[in-house]
């Protein structure tokens, strides 16, 4: 007697392979990844020692690239008393809010890329703890107080906004040597990839392909990441949108693509093959 097919389950989405998606599933999963995301990366060390070391050895690295402009534009931005204010709520803000809706798009629309990208970002933001681990990197904003005076400003403890490092328990829960690579980057080139070839209106595709570089500006005035930051961010979701692709092409590989060998099989497809004619002749 043949068992009965299990229903799914309320709140399911079916893709073409036959997966069902949960969306609350999704939900508990993403909180549970991030707290312990979260907790691993705030449990690196808080001596400043290494952080400080590294960031001259960038800043020497951008130097000798010529692209050690950040200090130059934020003392311009300074200038512009609503523009850093803007860049304080884009960098506080958006990293959560669009990275949020991108994935709820893609989980409605786009079911069956869903997977992909979903495990895109989580590569991603796995990836970005080792570098947080083997690589702690002082942001700009805390040179001063270390004794290096270069001048960049902590924009989001002196302009207006909903929050700071240093504001209540933040400067406690909140790593400030996680800054490469720049999970702000990642995720923003994360949401463009998803959005751009998506969205219909031509706007959206140009809001969705302006959200990365919008992001860079955000994080360079503010005085939170170096434009290697950057760079890291946008190579780490690469890295990880490889991995995922080659994940989901062997997930979706075909079983007839996989040899059988075992001698059941071997024996069955003898039996299917035709026997030989045999040609007439004289002998």
């Amino acid at each position: 007697m043949v068992g009965r097919e299990r229903r799914p389950l309320r709140g399911g989405r079916r893709l073409r392979d036959g997966r069902h998606l949960y969306w609350w599933v999704e939900i508990l999963a993403i909180l549970l990844f991030y707290a312990v995301y979260s907790a691993v990366r705030n449990s690196v060390s808080t001596n400043p020692i290494p952080p400080l070391h590294h960031a001259r050895e960038l800043i020497h690295w951008e130097q000798h690239l010529g692209i050690f402009h950040e200090l130059t534009l934020q003392r311009w931005a300074l200038h512009f008393r609503p523009l850093v204010i803007a860049m304080n709520y884009v960098y506080g803000s958006l990293h959560f809010v669009v990275t949020a809706g991108a994935a709820i798009y893609l989980f409605r629309r786009w079911s069956d890329d869903y997977p992909k990208w979903r495990n895109t970002l989580a590569l991603t933001t796995g990836l970005a703890l080792i570098g947080f681990f083997t690589w702690p990197l002082m942001p700009p904003r805390l040179l001063d107080h270390f004794g290096m005076h270069t001048g960049f400003v902590d924009t989001l403890a002196k302009y207006p906004t909903i929050w700071s490092f240093n504001s209540g328990e933040m400067s406690k829960l909140s790593n400030q040597y996680a800054a490469m690579p720049s999970v702000h980057c990642a995720w923003a080139l994360f949401c463009a990839c998803v959005l751009v070839p998506r969205v219909r209106p031509r706007w959206g595709k140009v809001l969705a392909g302006a959200y990365p570089a919008l992001t860079v500006t955000a994080i360079v005035l503010t005085g939170n990441h170096y434009f290697l930051d950057a760079v890291g961010g946008f190579l780490t979701l690469g890295i990880a949108y490889a991995v995922a692709t080659v994940f989901e092409r062997f997930r979706h590989r075909a079983p007839s693509d996989v040899l059988d060998l075992t001698e059941a099989a071997v024996a069955a497809q003898h039996s299917k093959e035709p026997e030989p004619q045999r040609r007439a002749g004289t002998g």
